[in-house]
C-alpha cells in the first residue's frame, strides 16, 4: 500500500517527535502492509516546513530506515494550509507536491471554514498545472454540514483525500457517517492515513481498505490504489462521476 499522507518525519510538527517515534511508526506501517509513505509535515503558519528542509529530513530518515533494515520507501511531500500567500510561496520554491513535477498539491482547510478566495486560488493553481487535493474534507465543518459543497470543486477538477480513521469510526459516528456518504456518492477520490503517532493518531489504512473492499468490492480498492500511484508518479487521475447527495440523507442533525 501507498500512504499519501503521514506525519512520520521527526520533530517537524505535531507528528513524530523524535527518531524513535518515527521508527515505531515505520515498523507499524510495514506490519500493516504499507510499502511507501508520502511524508507530509504541516506547513500551516504554526509549523513552517519549507521544501528544502523537508527533503533533507526525508533523506535523513530514509537512511536510518535503510540502516535498520525497515523496508519502507519515503517520498517528500507537504500538507499545505490554504492561505493568501500560497501562490507566492509556490513561486518561491517553498512548496512540495506529491510528485517531483508538483502536479498535485495536498491542501488543508481550516477546521471550521472554507475561505472565500478558495475557488480563485484553485483556478490559479490549475493554470500552473497544479491540481489541488483537498485533504480530510470529512473533518471540515462546512463539508460535514453539506458534503455537496465539494461538488463545485470536483467539477473544477480538484481531487479529495479522505482520512482512513474517519471511515472506520475513530473520530466518532458523525464523521464516519459523513465519510460513508461522501464515498457512496464518489465525492472522495483516495484514502490516506494522516497518521501522527501510534497512540492517538494511528494508521488504520489497512482497516479502511478492508472496509472499502467489503462495502464496494475489490474494484474500488484497486481504483484508490491506482490514484495513489498516480499522485506519486504525477500521472493523470481518472475519477468516477460524482452523485449529489439528497438532503434527506443527512440523518445526524
Amino acid at each position: 500500500m501507498i500512504d499519501l499522507h503521514c506525519h512520520i518525519l521527526p520533530g517537524l510538527d505535531d507528528g513524530a517527535q523524535n527518531v524513535e517515534d518515527s521508527l515505531e511508526m515505520a515498523r507499524k506501517a510495514v506490519d500493516s502492509g504499507i510499502t511507501h509513505i508520502l511524508c507530509t509535515p504541516h506547513h500551516n503558519g504554526k509549523y513552517r516546513n519549507h521544501k528544502a528542509a523537508i527533503m533533507d529530513a526525508v533523506a535523513d530518515l530514509q537512511a536510518i530506515l535503510d540502516e535498520e533494515q525497515i523496508p519502507l520507501t519515503l517520498f517528500e511531500g507537504q500538507e499545505v494550509r490554504i492561505s493568501g500567500e500560497l501562490i507566492e510561496e509556490y513561486e518561491a520554491d517553498l512548496l512540495l507536491g506529491t510528485d517531483v513535477a508538483d502536479h498535485y498539491l495536498l491542501i488543508e482547510f481550516p477546521t471550521q471554514d472554507v475561505p472565500k478566495y478558495t475557488e480563485q486560488l484553485f483556478f490559479e493553481l490549475l493554470a500552473k498545472g497544479i491540481t489541488p487535493v483537498i485533504v480530510h474534507p470529512e473533518r471540515n465543518s462546512v463539508f460535514i454540514e453539506d458534503p455537496n459543497k465539494l461538488i463545485p470543486f470536483i467539477e473544477m477538477g480538484i481531487l479529495t483525500q479522505m482520512t482512513a480513521p474517519s471511515y472506520v469510526g475513530v473520530f466518532g459516528k458523525k464523521i464516519q457517517k459523513v465519510s460513508e456518504q461522501m464515498l457512496a456518492h464518489n465525492l472522495i477520490h483516495m484514502m490516506a492515513s494522516d497518521a501522527h503517532n501510534l497512540k492517538t493518531r494511528n494508521f488504520y489504512l489497512a482497516e479502511a481498505y478492508a472496509k472499502l473492499r467489503k462495502e464496494y468490492g475489490k474494484a474500488k480498492v484497486y481504483e484508490f490504489e491506482q490514484v495513489a500511484k498516480a499522485l506519486i508518479n504525477g500521472d493523470k487521475v481518472e475519477v468516477p462521476e460524482y452523485q449529489e447527495i439528497k438532503k434527506k440523507r443527512f440523518g445526524f442533525f
